[in-house]
């Protein structure tokens, strides 16, 4: 059994202006990502540009901030939102969402794309192998803010939290961040690093997520607003991710039937 390491969440102060770590794990992620970008520009000889890779990035993080926190706000704290609205603005408490920062960064690309004639999937098939930097990052600050934690476990390795009541529990951030984020990166830098039918890459994406997701969520408690939705096991982060790996699957076959099509056409 492990103790929580108890964290201040507040990394430091300026004058009366607190620095949480939760901002700064974001802020690190945007800077390990422009230099993936930037390496993986000059590895795979993709014709990307340094100042665009910087343009990429800038519309990337507004879609995760603002799809991530307005996405939470909207699939799992709707009556929140509306009794107090100005949360939707205390993005250094958490609470950020995954799936509506997913949907702001495809909009932000659709952007990106219009602006630079780029398609939609060279950009993300880009991108994709660079996310699971930033899933990483937001676990270990949700493991710093002593949130989302798991189910009650007998495991060796089962955490007590300040907030989690009497009992260990599991450590299912770090679970998150090792499978989102560690795992998936590993996958998809190394399927990325050769010759890939378009859409390809995106998809491996939401197939890897969504099975991360879906197999971590069995050992995470789940949103107290919704709780179990079936058989006391499927949650909302289940459900949500179900369509990502049906998706993904779809784009994989379609890929790789176009391709083949290609070849004998």
């Amino acid at each position: 059994m492990l103790h929580y390491p108890h964290f201040d969440p507040v990394a430091f102060k300026l004058g009366p202006i607190a620095v949480h770590w939760y901002g700064l794990m974001y802020l690190l992620s945007f800077c390990i990502g422009w230099l993936l970008g930037v390496y993986r520009a000059k590895k795979t000889h993709s014709g990307w540009r340094t100042e665009m890779i910087t343009d990429l990035l800038f519309y990337v993080a507004v879609g995760v901030i603002v799809g991530g926190r307005v996405g939470y706000m909207i699939l799992y704290d709707l009556p929140g939102f509306f009794q107090h609205p100005l949360t939707l603005f205390t993005v250094w408490d958490g609470g950020m969402s995954f799936h509506g920062g997913f949907i702001g960064v495809m909009c932000a690309v659709g952007l990106f794309c219009r602006k630079h004639k780029k398609s939609f999937f060279t950009v993300m098939d880009f991108i994709a192998p660079i996310v699971p930097i930033g899933l990483a990052a937001g676990r270990l600050g949700n493991f710093i803010n002593g949130e989302l934690w798991g189910r009650v476990t007998t495991m060796p390795w089962g955490m007590i939290y300040p907030d989690g009541g009497p009992l260990p529990r599991h450590p299912s951030e770090l679970y998150e961040l090792l499978l989102e984020g560690v795992v998936l990166f590993i996958v998809l830098w190394c399927y990325s690093m050769k010759p890939r039918p378009k859409m390809a890459v995106s998809a491996v994406f939401l197939i890897g997520y969504g099975c991360a997701r879906i197999f971590c969520e069995f050992f995470r408690v789940p949103d107290p607003q919704y709780g179990y939705l079936l058989w006391h096991w499927l949650t909302v982060g289940q459900l949500y991710s179900l369509p990502m790996l049906i998706v993904g699957i779809s784009m994989l076959w379609f890929a790789y039937h176009k391709q083949r099509q290609k070849i004998r056409g």
